[in-house]
């Protein structure tokens, strides 16, 4: 096999399949060659792996989510992204297509590539929009294409690639548009007004040597930021300097130079093992999801340090547990957005997106209403599973997303209102170790309805520890409810600024907020 392959092996196991057990669940020992030929991207598939590869069922709706059936079966949406009057496109895997969904019609149009192999497949992880025409990554040939929206015609780019590279995550500014290549540890800014073979680029190495890079983001100064890491070795936050090596390598008296001259690099946090999305807010800060474990971080560029976030808990009918092996479900946050003053993620294990208000530290999470059963530890379970939502585009009051085995685009509307709201009575409380301090949790309804109640904390080795005397509450529209809090630091806490999550849940949305706890 080659080196692609097995990497490609080793990241779908950690990043796809993070929890201990589910990698032997989610494993199909019995293989078959039966294919059944529909004439569909279905045929890509053997009979047997049709269900877990193409869809389940109808697609569904909650009071948040609605979610749209593609008509050609089996076409595996990925990267999404929205145009200038509102059109939203996607990357098909399993067809090597661009397609398009008019959001006031509910149409879907489809366009064929040209030059696509026959029965090709890629993972188009990466897309982006600028003036008329779609940019995205194409794993499997190593390639960025450019596709026009008004000619409707494909043209693949002089993107500086190996045999080993893969294409990840893309945008552009300036005319310019920046790539990650995840394996060969580098980021590309390729020249977009010259895409032929004369076409220009800049690679920007890793100052970690085989390590992933992965995603990147720009801040107000023009600098790049991405991650270096190895899995299960640790690894580094980059800041480039850009600026200062383009004017470096326009001077005549350039010699040579390494990417150390124009880089600062800071340890990434123990806790921080696989960071895929990063993105840049408008205070400079950075953030980062951790996508094997329920985590994000912000990295302050000012103070340089680090602070770890959590979601709450995946819902059960998520990852099922009908085996009883899943100690601790994930929910795996991917991919990040800065929109609005909003932090959105796609939690990829929880089958839900979350959006992370900066300012007020609130937590809200969509719960996706499909499921596909053949990717978590659902037995005999009903409605059990994740549809894989690995694409999501935030777009005005909208965030559209994809789900790669259902088959189904699907947009979380933010303007619905949520249930209840929730606050608490101190968002910042300093403790000494052995110390205590009792909080006010305030559940404000807006409707009738029951929320189970649940908490989750950063600290490692317990040394913090909470206590609410309730797990479930029924809410009567303004009527709001305080639910005592207590907040707990052992004696040999470690000092620190740690942050405590407390939740309200139903299946269909889960309202969260954070409080800051220093231990002294």
């Amino acid at each position: 096999m080659k080196k692609k392959g097995v990497a490609v092996a080793v990241f779908f196991a950690v990043i796809l399949l993070a929890s201990t057990a589910t990698f032997a669940f989610n494993s199909n020992p019995k293989k078959t060659d039966d294919v059944s030929i529909t004439g569909t991207p279905m045929d890509n598939f053997p009979d047997e792996q049709r269900e877990k590869f193409c869809e389940t069922g109808d697609a569904k709706s909650s009071a948040y989510v609605t979610e749209f059936k593609i008509p050609t079966k089996c076409t595996q949406p990925l990267a999404i992204t929205t145009d200038d009057n509102g059109m939203v496109w996607f990357g098909q895997t399993n067809t090597g297509k661009m397609a398009r969904f008019d959001p006031q019609s509910k149409q879907f149009a489809e366009f064929d590539n040209p030059g696509w192999p026959k029965q090709g497949r890629s993972m188009f992880w990466g897309i982006a929009y600028f003036d008329g025409d779609i940019w995205y990554t194409d794993d499997a040939y190593n390639s960025i294409w450019q596709f026009s929206t008004s000619e409707k015609t494909y043209q693949r780019t002089n993107y500086p690639t190996v045999e080993d590279s893969l294409p990840h995550h893309l945008k552009i500014q300036n005319n310019k548009l920046i790539v990650n290549d995840f394996y060969e540890s580098k980021i590309s800014v390729l020249d977009i007004v010259e895409t032929g073979q004369n076409g220009t680029y800049v690679n920007i190495p890793s100052p970690i040597p085989g390590s992933f890079t992965s995603s990147f983001d720009t801040d107000s100064q023009g600098n790049i930021w991405y991650t270096n890491w190895i899995l299960k070795q640790g690894g580094a936050l980059v800041k480039f300097d850009y600026n200062e090596f383009l004017e470096f390598i326009a001077s005549p008296q350039m010699t040579n130079s390494t990417a150390a001259q124009f880089s600062d690099v800071f340890d990434l946090p123990p806790t921080l093992g696989t960071p895929i999305g990063l993105s840049v807010d408008g205070s400079d800060n950075i953030w980062m999801a951790d996508t094997s474990s329920s985590s994000f971080f912000k990295f302050d560029s000012q103070s340089e340090t680090f602070t770890r976030y959590v979601t709450s808990d995946p819902n059960p009918s998520v990852y099922g547990n009908a085996t009883g092996l899943i100690r601790s479900p994930t929910s795996g946050p991917y991919w990040t957005q800065i929109d609005n003053g909003k932090l959105i993620f796609n939690e990829q294990l929880a089958n839900a997106i979350g959006v992370f208000d900066i300012a007020t530290e609130s937590l809200v999470e969509y719960s996706v209403p499909s499921k596909n059963p053949n990717w978590s530890d659902c037995g005999n379970m009903d409605e059990c599973g994740i549809a894989q939502v690995f694409g999501f585009v935030s777009s005005g009051d909208k965030i559209w997303f994809t789900e790669w085995v259902e088959n189904n685009i699907g947009v979380v509307d933010t303007t619905k209102a949520l249930p209840f709201d929730v606050q608490v009575s101190n968002t910042d409380v300093a403790l000494a170790k052995g110390g205590s301090a009792e909080i006010q949790m305030q559940i404000t309804p807006n409707e009738n309805t029951e929320a189970a109640i649940s908490h989750k904390n950063t600290s490692q080795f317990s040394d913090i520890s909470v206590t609410i005397p309730y797990t479930q509450v029924d809410l009567t529209a303004s009527n709001p409810q305080t639910i005592p809090v207590s907040i707990n630091v052992s004696d040999f806490a470690l000092p620190g600024t740690y942050k405590v999550l407390l939740s309200a849940k139903t299946p269909d949305v889960t309202v969260s907020k954070f409080v800051t706890v220093t231990i002294e």
